[in-house]
């Protein structure tokens, strides 16, 4: 299934007839919908052929995911040179100084256009589908929710990426070619309304035969993004009269988070999901298994030569070697404090939050044909420079040969976020002892079960320490993930998790505080797999004084205010997070908006 969304050109060229990308001109008649709309599998590329607009160069593949949710308290850009922070484009991305003019975006085929083209073929399909196809038939229904479904991901992201945005939910004609600025909520209002529509439309996972991938949207998908733009309309977000909840009864706290409860507990109650192994849900997304009833609920599906998903998030490879022939990985990485917030026996630390990176001799042990490369092992990187390790080549089944583009997926929601929704949820609604059922979950995959016990009972001592533990285990359970900077934002935390992350990195520099009991150094060599590094000085409590005693071949200082600087620091963020919450929208765009659109 994941192949058919890039073989469907049928359907990319009927639409791109239909469609006006740029939103230049008007749709062009729909005469041929009547016949493109009766026949399912016409209709079903037409569907399919949404994705296009989530894999193109600049969309979600370059631009979005590698950029949205980077910087928070748990997350950066590895490597920012801090001397060159103020004129770069990605920096001025993820360190809330974006200019409309910025070089990373400000061109015409660039996310906000790739955006709206998404939607305009979704709305193609919308009425399309409710117009001529036959929606007694359960699979031509499952494409019109699933339509309305992509739609509201793709609407989701750029409320999330620019705040409040045109709204389009017809195709593109004469008199919308040119649109304001929507006040969001009454975009969330429609996209909730059109998720409840939605959800009767399509099946749960494995239900049918169109729902056994999680690159197909299914019924948990839907109530699960439901549940998360619920969460987002009540919470707190810049608008033009500062930071502040909305303001439309609608949209309450109350209101909002009984859609959370009801449409999470329906999840974890019907969908047949089931949690697993934390790590066996990245070594599944690494081994392209799309098989619905997991952890995964749904991925946005990349073929084998697109996406940037390991090498943005993934362990870095330097060079060819054993595992891959893409020399990427380690774009972005944990902040260095990520690692040691996490409880020493928690699974989640080691498979987060990798010190290392690979390193071979990049000789070609093979042929011309079919070339092997070997001798590839793991090496300290530095501590400014973790990699994540939820996404690994050496846990793939197959070998990445592109030089740009792996192929992974991008999970976009997964069944451990569809609890830590339902517990904050009923913790605001009801108790932290009736919540606590659905954060224990989260914590016995990751703790041995005396520490599970000890945590919960200090996390529900109240509704405050409740909500804080939520607030902890959403950082660790989806670091890398680009979750953390809209949770921050609706909890009106943002600013204030970056001073923490300031704080903790000044202290970790100088080794104070919480982390005054680390050793300088790091001792490790490496094992007798001839690839694995063994490393000694990264737990509380490790000495210099152990480590030397080790006689392991090398060591190195790895914590000093010379590696983590001030500056280094400092360029967490560049203007004050909480005004500088959404990306202005590009100069391209505003130039030709017809004077409709303003950063203003």
């Amino acid at each position: 299934m994941k192949r058919l969304i890039y073989s469907t050109l049928v359907s990319l060229s009927l639409l791109c007839g239909m469609t006006s990308c740029d939103l230049d001109a008007p749709s062009q008649s729909a005469m041929e919908e009547p016949n493109l709309f009766k026949v399912y599998s016409l209709a079903e590329a037409a569907v399919m052929g949404i994705h296009q607009s989530f894999g193109e160069t600049n969309s979600y593949r370059g631009r979005y995911l590698p950029y949205y949710g980077i910087n928070t308290d748990i997350e950066w850009i590895n490597n920012i040179d801090p001397t060159k922070i103020a004129d770069d484009g990605k920096y001025e991305l993820s360190t809330y100084a974006a200019r409309p003019s910025n070089t990373q975006m400000n061109n015409s085929s660039n996310a906000w256009a790739k955006f709206y083209e998404g939607i305009e073929r979704a709305n193609l399909c919308i009425r399309g589908l409710s117009n001529y196809a036959d929606l007694s038939d359960p699979d031509f229904l499952h494409l019109l929710g699933e339509a309305m479904t992509l739609r509201a991901v793709i609407y989701l992201d750029l409320i999330k990426g620019w705040g409040d945005v045109p709204a389009r939910f017809e195709p593109n004609s004469s008199e919308t070619v040119y649109l304001p600025r929507t006040d969001r909520d009454s975009i969330y209002i429609r996209l909730l309304s059109d998720l409840e529509q939605a959800e009767d439309m399509v099946a749960w996972p494995n239900a049918s035969s169109i729902t056994k991938t999680t690159e197909r949207v299914n019924k948990a998908f839907v109530k699960g993004l439901r549940a998360r733009i619920a969460l987002y309309a009540a919470g707190y977000s810049q608008r033009a009269d500062g930071v502040r909840r909305s303001n439309d009864p609608r949209l309450s706290v109350a209101n909002m988070y009984e859609i959370v409860k009801n449409e999470c507990l329906d999840i974890i109650n019907q969908s047949g999901c089931t949690l697993g192994s934390f790590k066996e849900n990245f070594t599944k997304l690494c081994q392209d298994n799309t098989a619905a009833g997991g952890e995964s609920i749904w991925e946005i599906p990349f073929s084998d030569g697109r996406g940037r998903v390991l090498y943005t998030f993934g362990v870095k490879h330097q060079t060819f070697d054993q595992y891959t022939q893409q020399s990427q990985g380690g774009v972005n990485g944990p902040l260095p404090y990520l690692y040691y917030d996490y409880d020493v026996e928690d699974v989640r630390r080691d498979i987060t939050c990798v010190p290392y990176e690979w390193k071979g001799d990049g000789i070609n042990i093979g042929s011309t044909e079919t070339p092997l490369y070997a001798n590839g092992v793991q090496q300290l990187r530095s501590l400014k420079s973790w990699c994540f390790g939820k996404l690994r080549y050496e846990w793939m089944n197959r070998v990445v040969t592109s030089t740009n583009d792996d192929g992974i997926n991008w999970q976009y929601l997964r069944l451990a976020d569809v609890y830590l929704m339902a517990a904050e949820a009923v913790n605001e609604l009801s108790t932290p002892s009736e919540a606590a059922q659905y954060l224990k979950p989260i914590l016995d995959r990751a703790l041995p079960a005396g520490k599970v016990s000890d945590y919960m009972a200090k996390a529900t001592a109240s509704k405050t320490a409740f909500f804080d533990a939520i607030v902890e285990q959403r950082a660790l359970e989806f670091a890398g993930e680009s979750l953390r900077k809209a949770d921050l934002i609706r909890w009106n935390l943002l600013k204030t998790k970056l001073d923490e992350a300031k704080t903790k990195m000044s202290q970790l520099a100088r080794r104070e505080g919480a982390y005054a009991d680390l050793p300088e150094k790091l001792y490790y060599e490496t094992a007798e797999d001839g690839e694995t590094l063994k490393i000694y000085g990264l737990n509380h409590g490790d000495t210099d004084e152990a480590g030397a005693a080790l006689g392991y071949e090398s060591n190195t200082t790895w914590i000093s205010t010379e590696k983590l600087t001030d500056a280094l620091i400092e360029a967490l963020y560049q203007k004050n997070p909480n005004e500088n919450q959404f990306w202005p929208i590009w100069q391209t765009f505003i130039d030709s908006s017809n004077g409709m659109l303003t950063n203003n």
